[in-house]
């Protein structure tokens, strides 16, 4: 009898404590939605040269997001990229449009940021990639570069400047910017220019890529070479760079996955279903967007990297 009467306080001690959680449950506020965490979900952005704070089609754009994240959005116009890294790393922003550069620096200055997406070129060009071209085999190979006179865009050109001498000093080619071989030329197209009349043994120059990594051609130095007369058969690519991708649109990490799920999937249909919004958020690339990772801006964090090294 004492056993079967301790079983029954066992068991209405169970089902006290069972109607007691749930009690509580009911009780207690419904855990608060992501986006009430947010309020406003900012998107910074950077206004083209001489646009001041606005931005064309402000407002369909605004609409656009909200309608894809279902809550209330907010552009808010940076003055430059420093402005808009430091909103996007002090949580100010959510989420921000950059060029490659501009997101390796802000990758750099607080790691809390993430790609989601990147634009692609109609020709499915993903980004660029740095070439060393010689014509009529000037040059034999870049281990003799140092030997020839090499020509080179300004030293702020990302594709004919920044990007060759990082990515040959990541593969253990150390060239510095004030190189004796190195023939500085006024603008990219100088450069060319002292190729094609014999001023220069090879050139940096760039070229689009896709992300398997192989030239479209489309465009770029060895299309323009040609474009001016010089024959195809005459000109030679000794050597070529990691893949510089185009500027992402990136979001803090910390940002709800279901969020980043809700950009991710409204963006990479965006060009499909409503390009009129796609030509307004991407004027440049007209291929629409594709998923972004960390990795891609490999060659980004190099340059920047690089830079800063340059400066210490």
């Amino acid at each position: 009898m004492a056993r079967r009467g301790k079983t029954a306080a066992r068991q209405a001690l169970k089902i006290c404590a069972a109607a007691l959680a749930a009690y509580c449950t009911a009780s207690w506020p419904a855990r608060a939605d992501w986006r009430d965490d947010i309020g406003t979900f900012r998107i910074g952005i950077v206004a083209e040269p001489g646009g001041g704070n606005t931005v064309p089609g402000l407002a369909r754009l605004t609409d656009a997001y909200a309608n894809a994240l279902g809550m209330k959005v907010e552009f808010v116009v940076a003055r430059d990229y420093a402005a808009l890294i430091e909103a996007q790393a002090s949580g100010r922003v959510q989420y921000a449009i950059y060029s490659a550069l501009a997101y390796a620096t802000a990758s750099e200055r607080c790691g809390c940021v993430e790609p989601l997406v990147a634009p692609v070129d109609a020709d499915g060009a993903v980004g660029i990639r740095s070439i060393l071209v010689t014509r009529d085999g000037r040059l034999p190979d870049l281990a003799a570069i140092a030997s020839h006179r090499i020509a080179i865009a300004p030293a702020e050109n990302v594709g004919g400047a920044l990007l060759p001498l990082a990515a040959l000093s990541a593969e253990g080619v150390k060239i510095a910017q004030d190189s004796p071989f190195l023939a500085r030329a006024a603008s990219a197209t100088a450069a060319e220019t002292m190729l094609s009349g014999g001023e220069a043994d090879a050139l940096f120059g760039w070229e689009p890529a896709d992300a398997e990594g192989r030239s479209t051609r489309s465009e770029g130095t060895v299309a323009r070479l040609e474009a001016v007369g010089i024959p195809e058969a005459s000109l030679r690519v000794l050597w070529t760079s990691g893949l510089l991708r185009y500027g992402p649109h990136a979001v803090r990490s910390d940002l709800d996955p279901e969020a980043k799920r809700r950009l991710t999937v409204f963006l990479t249909n965006l060009k499909s279903q409503t390009p009129d919004v796609y030509d307004l958020l991407e004027a440049t690339h007209s291929g629409g967007f594709g998923p972004a990772a960390q990795k891609d801006y490999a060659m980004a964090v190099a340059i920047v990297r690089q830079e800063t090294a340059g400066q210490e």
